[in-house]
C-alpha cells in the first residue's frame, strides 16, 4: 500500500536487481539445491521448495533494517525487497503447486491456475484497491471519515480483495497484494490537484493501523510456528534437513545477492549485510501450509525443511543483527572518514521513515 514507483529506483538499483534479479535466481537456486540433498521428492515438489523458502521477512531483520549506522540506502532497499518479494513470489508458487498431481491446482490445470490466480485474481485486486482508495479519499475530502475509521477501513480492503480471490477459486493473497498497490496508488491522487495533504492523511500513516495489526499477527503466528511446529521437526531432523536449511541461508541467498549486485558499485561487506540479512519467517510458514492443505505426496519431507530453514533463520539472524549492523556501521563510517567515497551513502529518493512496504 505504501509502495511508490520511486521506492523500485531507489539508488537506481538496489530494490530493482535485488528483486528482478536476485529472487528468481533465488529460487532457482534453491531449487537445484534441494535435487541432490531431498531425495525422493519429485521435480515439481523440489521447485516449491525453493519458491517457499525465497521470500525474506522483515520483521526477523528489523534491527538490520532499522539500524541508524547501516545507510539509508541499503536499509530502503532491504525493507523493499522483504515487503515485496513475497507477494511476487506466489505466482511461480501457484505454478508449481499446478504442476503437481493431485492437488487442487493441477486438477484445474496450469492454464486454469493461470487465468484464475494470476489474471482474474489480480484484476479483482485492482478494482477493489482502487475503488476503495478513491471511496476513502472521497469520504476524507467531504469529512465524512475521521483518522480512525479511515485506519479501520484498511484492513477491509484487505479482506474484501483476499474474500473475492477466494470466491472465484483464485489466490486471496495475489488479490490483497495487489489490492495494496491500486489503494495506496488511488488514496494518493484522490485529491485535487494542488490541495496539500497532512501528515495524518498521507497512506503511510493510513496504514498505521494495519501496520501494527499485522505486526502482532506476525509475532503470535511466529510463537504458535514455535510451539506447535517447530518442535516435532526437532525430533526428526537429519543432515540432508540440517544441510539444505544452512545452506538455504547461505548459499541459496547470498550467490544470487551478489549475481545481482555485480557491477553495481557496492563494496563487497555491502553486498555481503545484504546477503545475509535475508531471514526466512511468516511468508514461508504461510506458503509451507498452503503445501500441507493439498496434501502433496511428499509434504512431510517439504514441511520438516521448511520448519528448520525457518527455525535456524529465527536464530542465526536474530543472534547476529544487532553485532554486525554495528560491525557494518563502523566500516562505512571509517571508509567515509578515509575519504574514500561509497555509492551506499547514495541519497534515499523521498527520503524521511521508511516502513514495510508489502504490509
Amino acid at each position: 500500500m505504501t509502495v511508490r514507483q520511486r521506492d523500485l529506483r531507489s539508488g537506481g538499483f538496489l530494490p530493482g536487481r535485488l528483486l528482478g534479479i536476485g529472487l528468481p535466481l533465488s529460487i532457482g537456486a534453491g531449487w537445484l539445491l534441494a535435487c541432490p540433498l531431498l531425495p525422493g521428492l519429485t521435480l515439481w515438489e523440489l521447485a516449491l521448495v525453493g519458491a517457499v523458502l525465497a521470500p525474506t521477512d522483515a520483521a526477523l531483520g528489523k534491527t538490520a533494517m532499522t539500524s541508524p549506522r547501516v545507510p539509508a540506502l541499503v536499509r530502503h532497499g532491504l525493507n523493499v525487497e522483504s515487503g515485496l518479494n513475497d507477494g511476487m513470489v506466489l505466482p511461480f508458487f501457484v505454478l508449481f503447486l499446478a504442476g503437481i498431481p493431485g492437488t487442487s491446482a493441477a486438477q484445474e490445470g496450469v492454464a486454469g491456475v493461470f487465468w484464475r490466480a494470476l489474471v482474474l485474481s489480480t484484476v479483482l485486486g485492482l478494482l477493489v484497491g482502487g475503488g476503495g482508495g478513491r471511496l476513502l479519499g472521497a469520504a476524507r475530502q467531504r469529512g465524512w471519515v475521521s483518522r480512525e475509521w479511515a485506519q479501520l477501513f484498511v484492513p477491509a480492503v484487505a479482506a474484501a480483495a483476499y474474500g473475492l480471490g477466494v470466491v472465484v477459486d483464485g489466490s486471496g493473497f495475489i488479490g490483497a497484494w495487489v489490492a495494496g498497490f491500486a489503494f495506496g496508488l488511488a488514496l494518493r491522487h484522490s485529491r485535487p490537484v494542488g490541495q496539500a495533504v497532512g501528515p495524518q492523511e498521507d497512506a503511510d500513516h493510513t496504514a498505521d493501523f494495519a501496520e501494527r495489526l499485522g505486526d502482532l499477527l506476525a509475532s503470535v503466528s511466529l510463537l504458535v510456528f514455535g510451539a506447535v511446529l517447530l518442535g516435532p521437526t526437532l525430533g526428526d531432523l537429519s543432515w540432508r534437513i540440517v544441510g539444505y536449511a544452512t545452506l538455504s541461508l547461505i548459499v541459496v541467498r547470498m550467490l544470487p545477492v551478489a549475481v545481482a549486485l555485480a557491477g553495481s558499485g557496492l563494496r563487497p561487506p555491502t553486498v555481503a549485510y545484504i546477503g545475509w540479512f535475508g531471514p526466512r519467517g511468516l511468508a514461508s510458514v504461510v506458503l509451507g501450509l498452503l503445501v500441507l492443505e493439498e496434501h502433496v505426496r511428499g509434504v512431510g519431507l517439504l514441511g520438516r525443511v521448511v520448519a528448520a530453514t525457518v527455525g535456524l533463520s529465527v536464530l542465526l539472524h536474530g543472534v547476529s543483527a544487532v553485532a554486525l549492523a554495528d560491525r557494518y556501521g563502523r566500516w562505512r563510517e571509517e571508509t567515509t572518514a578515509a575519504g574514500r567515497a561509497l555509492r551506499e551513502t547514495a541519497p534515499v529518493p523521498g527520503g524521511g521513515r521508511r516502513r514495510d512496504p508489502g504490509r
